[in-house]
């Protein structure tokens, strides 16, 4: 065999073997637990708020009035200084409450002076809202906000919290960290890796991270039974592999329209939606 010959019979091997890999790498887990209700819904973003009537996200307001129309919600959870479990979006309370501090500082009985939005309604506790959904049959998607190395208390505190209540659940996390816990310590919980495109809109990572959590390969670590990915960045080679080859359920966030809440279900997506009541 002639020396260029040789040089492109390697390629085309080191190419076959680099797209298994990859295919294995982004692989999610085949034969989870069953999915029950959690297809059968949408899900509001934070709740169904609308700020414009008083109603700000993640509020006990807005969990009410997700559960009057029928829609499970999408919502966030933070491990606070004395292990509540608080129901926040950011870690910095400034946008929302227009406090300097983060939540994670806070306890329990400082909640109550965390006013959200200029409104009277106050950062809930995750049981406050547990206790709203249970009993409803409508399900939640748990995400997980990790900071300052808390992932395993915080994955831990959960779900020690969703077993007292009848609440049906998923849970989801752009810390791998977190899912890996469950895939350890409670393989029948249904788990997602939260994912975008941060290679177009950095959040700071190191650029190795960006890449592989923009391209799933956590995957290989998580083996998550979803994936929630930006409907805006569905284009992303790792998530079209994973829907292609493996049929991975996918959570499109956020759906702001009628018409990319349709596009997203003839794709066969859950939808977390909001700005629009569907």
């Amino acid at each position: 065999m002639k020396t260029a010959e040789k040089l492109v019979c390697g390629a085309l091997a080191l190419g076959a073997a680099g797209g298994a890999v990859c295919a294995s790498a982004i692989r999610p887990r085949l034969h989870g637990p069953d999915w029950g209700v959690l297809r059968e819904h949408r899900y509001a973003h934070r709740g169904l708020h609308n700020i414009d009537e008083g109603v700000p996200e993640n509020s006990l307001a807005a969990f009410r009035r997700a559960i009057m129309r029928g829609f499970g919600a999408e919502l966030d959870v933070h491990l606070l200084a004395d292990g509540t479990l608080a129901v926040f979006h950011d870690s910095e309370l400034r946008r929302m409450t227009g406090r300097d501090g983060v939540i994670e500082d806070l306890t329990e009985t400082e909640l109550d002076a965390c006013r959200l939005a200029g409104t009277e309604e106050h950062i809930p506790t995750f049981a406050q809202v547990l206790a709203l959904f249970e009993g409803t049959g409508l399900p939640l998607v748990v995400e997980l906000k990790s900071y300052r190395g808390n992932h395993d208390a915080l994955t831990e505190r959960t779900v020690a919290l969703l077993d007292r209540f009848r609440v049906p659940y998923c849970i989801e996390s752009f810390d791998p960290r977190c899912l890996i816990w469950l895939r350890k310590h409670r393989p029948e919980i249904v788990r997602g890796q939260l994912a975008r495109d941060f290679i177009r809109k950095s959040a700071g990572m190191k650029r190795p991270l960006e890449y592989m959590s923009t391209e799933l390969l956590f995957n290989a670590a998580v083996r998550p039974d979803f994936i929630a990915y930006n409907f805006d960045d569905r284009g992303r080679l790792g998530l079209r592999l994973c829907r292609r080859l493996y049929g991975v359920q996918v959570f499109y966030w956020t759906i702001r329209s009628r018409e990319a809440m349709e596009e997203a279900e003839r794709e066969g997506a859950c939808v977390i939606f909001e700005r629009f009541v569907p």
